[in-house]
């Protein structure tokens, strides 16, 4: 039961704790242990309190029970990059000068995640400061590639990718100044998104550049995504820079999956194979045709799809 729990998605793992054919306690516990088998190898992990998580999610248990209404995510698990302040849950930003901080508030992020049900499994691995592109320059060491242990996950955000794809999660939280969630994610077969800028408060996010930190969702799927971005995207008075507009109603959008009209840029200068006859064709082809240029782990279909890859762990 519980590895078949870690390999659904969020949207499913929702509906099943929505629908009371699981409790939030089991998905919490069913991550926790899967945590606990791969982590160690993994080591997308900074900071994890297994009690709070699970009293966090038997309190969602006993929202739903009480006929409270929560977000579409109430009772899934989700990782946070060690970037964002959590109340009284070390905030360390990969560095030893900030080993022992407990912050006295939430980030805005979080603070909408526990409002919406979300259970807080953990804080994740990254690059100092978020100064990296790989989550080797975390002073707590590297964080490991899940599809292959030689390899990178990413950066500066690896941990909260990593997380996603060895099912030690469903959902992350990343953060993304120069491709931080957008790069991770390419390199470890996940989706992730950098809102646009004033698009999700940066309340509470320790910052590398103000003027191009975002914080955004890490997921196996596209609609996951879109969920997770709904839960934490709109203003937020205690951020100047937040936009005070509606949130693009971007579920809907990941629902209709309608790529019509769209086109893929091939970028010249990667070389003679990136402009070959293929890559021409996956161009204009592109959701039928995979250059041969195109790392296999990129082209996990949990990309673009609902299906689930199975990372070597």
């Amino acid at each position: 039961m519980s590895a078949e729990l870690t390999r659904r998605t969020a949207a499913e793992l929702a509906a099943l704790v929505a629908g009371r054919e699981v409790s939030a306690r089991e998905v919490a516990l069913a991550h926790l242990e899967r945590v606990q088998a791969v982590d160690p190898a993994v080591h997308a992990f900074l900071t994890l309190e297994p009690e709070a998580t699970l009293a966090a999610a038997a309190q969602v248990d006993d929202r739903l029970a009480a006929g409270e209404e929560l977000g579409p995510l109430a009772g899934v698990p989700v990782a946070v990059k060690d970037v964002l302040a959590t109340a009284q849950l070390r905030t360390t930003c990969g560095s030893r000068l900030l080993e022992g901080w407990l912050p006295p508030y939430d980030a805005t992020v979080v603070r909408r995640l526990r409002e919406a049900g979300l259970v807080l499994l953990g804080k994740t691995n990254m690059d100092e400061f978020a100064m990296g592109s790989s989550t080797e320059n975390s002073a707590f060491g590297p964080t490991h590639n899940p599809w292959d242990l030689d390899r990178i996950p990413g950066g500066s955000g690896g941990g909260s990718a990593a997380a996603v794809a060895a099912y030690e999660a469903p959902l992350a939280l990343g953060t993304d100044t120069g491709g931080s969630i957008r790069q991770p994610a390419a390199v470890t077969g996940t989706v992730g998104v950098k809102p646009t800028y004033g698009g999700v408060s940066r309340y509470g996010l320790v910052a590398l550049a103000s003027s191009l930190d975002q914080a955004g969702p890490c997921a196996r799927t596209v609609l996951d995504a879109a969920l997770l971005h709904a839960t934490i995207a709109g203003h937020d008075p205690l951020d100047s820079t937040s936009i005070d507009r509606p949130v693009p109603d971007v579920v809907a959008a990941a629902r209709r999956a309608d790529v019509g009209g769209m086109r893929v840029g091939v970028v010249r200068e990667l070389g003679a194979r990136a402009t070959s006859r293929a890559s021409r064709r996956a161009s204009a082809q592109p959701s039928t045709c995979w250059p041969s240029w195109v790392p296999r782990s990129s082209r996990c279909p949990a990309r673009t799809s609902g299906t689930r890859c199975r990372p070597t762990t």
